[in-house]
């Protein structure tokens, strides 16, 4: 009796693009058929919009963090270790351990990492301290101890280079600051600032004009086109290129993010390790049998967990087309759908794609909402809240939320 082959996919990463692209495709591929891995260097998942809440006390610790082992399915191998580099001509992972993969489809989904060590002085004795960060669990958790002992001053929040996940988090980060200081009852005695790369508040002008708005009204000073060059903690200044410097006594800032190193020692990234993909399939330019999800890609939409979500909706789909010898027909649109916090237990929804600018209206259901859209109410805020435990018992088993993976204009009322 002949031994039937499997095909092997394996998939570098189990956060929240890989950990729902291999429990999706293990209730659609034959476990007969293929075989499913997925390597990641560690068992520990955290649920990474909390960290923005750790720092106010609005999120313990113990609620954004789990076990990579309890969200990957029955049927799925997870491979604990770390991953070498990746051969593309022998369809190979090596591992460090010495081990060695082979797959006949990899996906890349390694996310993307903040890098202090790529600025100048952003590491040093006071990181963590009055240098301190929310994009990481360790960062959350000293700064909200920071946080605590704040008692009045010059707080800067402080963009370092696009892209970095959840574009919109320095900005809620800075409404919420503003909403704990009133009640600590220091907000006089504090001077606020936003320091950004960018000419507005946002990479959408219709989106960067309302969250502008909301800066001035908070009484927030927005220092714009601000390139930083290198950080001085004994001066406690922020130093950019053009000469500026921007003082802190407590500064918050967001460090340079770039994708896995793996990539780059592969070949298969760009400057900043993102792997370069056809923006509508994720499918690598270069490997056809290579795909990259979520953050570990190159395209040019928001690095964030809703875009994850939908690409991997129609990386699936495509998938499927694709192993059984047809074309691959569904086209990813650049969907993201990010609330943004805005203090006074109210938050904005943002909604769009590559081509279409944030709109007003309301969302999910056309006139009933019950969310709005490019405006703050209190039920965007009980939405955001309340995603937790949707990542944790839908988004991240595979279950299907309803929600279009492309971004449908129903309820969207357009610019004039």
């Amino acid at each position: 009796m002949a031994t039937v082959t499997k095909k092997s996919l394996v998939v570098l990463g189990a956060g929240t693009a890989g950990t729902m692209v291999a429990n999706k495709l293990r209730r659609r591929l034959p476990k007969t058929d293929w075989s499913l891995t997925v390597v990641d260097k560690t068992d520990i998942h955290d649920y990474q919009p909390g960290y923005l809440f750790i720092p106010f006390g609005m999120n313990t610790p113990e609620q954004v963090r789990k076990t990579k082992h309890a969200f990957i399915g029955d049927g799925v191998e997870l491979v604990l270790a770390e991953v070498d580099t990746v051969d593309p001509e022998a369809r190979s992972v090596a591992l460090t351990d010495g081990r060695t993969l082979a797959y006949d489809y990899l996906v890349i989904a390694s996310g993307t990492t903040p890098r202090p060590d790529q600025t100048p002085g952003m590491l040093g004795d006071e990181w963590h301290r009055s240098v301190g960060e929310f994009y990481t669990y360790d960062g959350a958790v000293a700064l909200r101890d920071q946080l605590r002992g704040f008692t009045g001053g010059r707080l800067v929040v402080h963009i370092t280079e696009l892209p970095f996940k959840c574009p919109v988090a320095p900005l809620e980060f800075t409404f919420l600051a503003d909403d704990y200081l009133k009640q600590r009852g220091i907000r006089e005695r504090t001077e606020l600032v936003f320091v950004t790369p960018l000419d507005g508040a946002f990479t959408k002008p219709v989106a960067s004009k309302e969250l502008g708005h909301l800066l001035e009204e908070r009484g927030v000073a927005v220092e714009t086109d601000f390139m930083v060059e290198s950080i001085d903690q004994e001066r406690k200044v922020l130093v950019s290129y053009d000469e500026r410097e921007v003082a802190y006594d407590q500064l918050v800032t967001i460090p340079l993010n770039m994708g896995a190193e793996f990539v780059a020692r592969s070949g298969l990234g760009d400057d900043l390790n993102y792997v370069p993909v056809d923006k509508h399939t994720m499918q690598s330019t270069e490997h056809p049998e290579i795909f990259a999800l979520g953050d570990a890609s190159n395209i040019p939409t928001s690095k964030a967990g809703s875009v994850a979500h939908f690409s991997v909706e129609v990386f699936v789909e495509n998938f499927l087309q694709l192993i059984a010898g047809k074309p691959m027909t569904h086209s990813f649109d650049g969907h993201a759908n990010c609330f943004v916090e805005s203090g006074g237990g109210k938050a904005l929804l943002l909604d769009f794609n590559y081509d279409t600018q944030p709109l007003t209206g309301t969302f999910p259901v056309p006139k009933v909402g019950p969310m709005t859209l490019l405006k703050e109410s209190r039920a965007n805020h009980l939405g955001k809240l309340a995603f937790r435990h949707i990542y944790w018992n839908m988004l991240l088993p595979g279950r299907p939320l309803g929600l279009p993976s492309n971004m449908s204009m129903s309820g969207k009322i357009p610019a004039a």
